[in-house]
């Protein structure tokens, strides 16, 4: 969102201010401000929005009905959050402005992505009025795909025959409804919000706390069949399901503080953090059981990801555990900002992150920058900032 975006940075104002960190963020948001200037700079058509590189080196661009298509307006308010440049805010605005049309979409489940990535940040940051009505629309938009019978929200039309499949990332969707239920004073989107979210609790996830990728429902309820299409087997972990459940759960206590969602939570860290094949700078593989480890590629994107919901659950938990995801936060975004993951000026298509992996068995996004790698370490380093700055 999912995934999804705290918008209220001050929840974190009980925590006690970690160390001093180390990270120069200040660094990383001046390059990452020449990179995009660049990036911005080879995208002048609003219509196709950045989404990673091709083999080649080419740009690979999508239309604004991509699920991605919000991320790059997203980092760019993230730029503007910190560097307080109008430069930022007006390249902001226009690529939100951009994806207006996608209010309308009932096709996909992805609108918390696509609309609230950016203008979500947009209205945390400027109020414009503008911006709440579309949200709201595409509020309704998405919940047109959830059918109570069933009691989830599809997030395909169709998945290899089956007709109502839903996926983990869908978790991620839900911070776009739980807005528009406290702006509209529709109760409806938090209930469907909470009944999607007790069900993918109650279905999604194995004994050990990892979880599917998708589950394909009949309508009943029924559960009928569990893959992990993205990942290395059906019963693997696949790394980017896990964070996108572990965010999507972090959310889901913020919104409602209910005890269950945050034992989730930590049940999802706990299995990701102290997984055997966690490597030591805290970059997951692909997959957690992906079969040629420690040959198998990295997904920067994965540790972007979690970074931000471990740095959000420390400010939920006990002090032994506020230190323990932490500290694992913080050595992911220091992973992300070395050499190792971290693009210099004019490689890597001017995206932030390296060594991200979209969907290995479709042969897809193999080892590229991916844009909401970028967007969840910006979203990171804020997060981190605020921690780390003593007040």
């Amino acid at each position: 969102m999912k995934h999804f975006s705290v918008f209220i940075l001050a929840l974190f104002t009980f925590v006690p201010a970690f160390a001093q960190g180390k990270i120069d963020v200040k660094k990383q948001f001046a390059l990452a401000g020449e990179q995009y200037r660049l990036l911005l700079k080879a995208h002048p058509d609003t219509t196709k929005t950045p989404q990673s590189i091709r083999p080649d080196g080419t740009y690979r661009d999508m239309p604004t009905g991509w699920w991605c298509s919000g991320f790059f307006g997203g980092s760019l308010w993230y730029l503007y959050e910190f560097t307080k440049d109008n430069e930022w805010k007006d390249a902001a605005n226009l690529w939100t402005m951009a994806l207006s049309r996608e209010q309308y979409n009932t096709r996909t489940h992805d609108l918390g992505f696509m609309i609230y990535c950016p203008f979500g940040n947009g209205y945390r940051l400027t109020q414009n009025r503008a911006y709440p009505p579309i949200m709201l629309r595409a509020a309704e938009s998405l919940s047109t795909r959830f059918d109570p019978k069933v009691g989830v929200i599809k997030s395909w039309d169709n998945f290899k025959g089956n007709t109502y499949p839903v996926i983990i990332d869908n978790m991620m969707n839900l911070e776009l409804l739980f807005w528009a239920s406290k702006t509209s004073g529709n109760n409806k989107y938090r209930d469907l919000s909470l009944a999607h979210a007790d069900a993918t609790l109650k279905n999604h996830f194995r004994p050990d706390n990892s979880s599917y990728h998708v589950l394909c429902y009949e309508q009943d309820g029924t559960v009928s069949k569990k893959i992990t299409h993205q990942g290395a087997a059906d019963e693997s972990a696949w790394a980017r399901g896990q964070v996108w459940g572990l965010y999507g759960y972090v959310v889901m206590y913020r919104e409602t503080k209910q005890k269950k969602y945050l034992d989730h939570a930590i049940k999802i860290a706990d299995f990701v953090i102290n997984h055997p094949n966690l490597p030591a700078d805290k970059v997951p593989y692909w997959d957690f059981n992906a079969p040629n480890i420690p040959g198998e590629e990295r997904d920067a994107s994965a540790a972007a990801i979690a970074s931000c919901a471990l740095m959000e659950l420390s400010g939920y938990v006990k002090k032994a555990k506020r230190k323990a995801y932490f500290a694992v936060a913080e050595q992911m975004l220091v992973s992300l900002s070395s050499p190792a993951y971290r693009s210099v000026l004019n490689e890597n298509g001017n995206f932030l992150i390296k060594h991200c992996v979209g969907h290995k068995p479709g042969k897809s996004e193999v080892d590229v920058p991916l844009v909401y790698a970028d967007y969840y370490y910006l979203e990171g380093l804020l997060r981190y900032e605020a921690l780390t700055t003593k007040k």
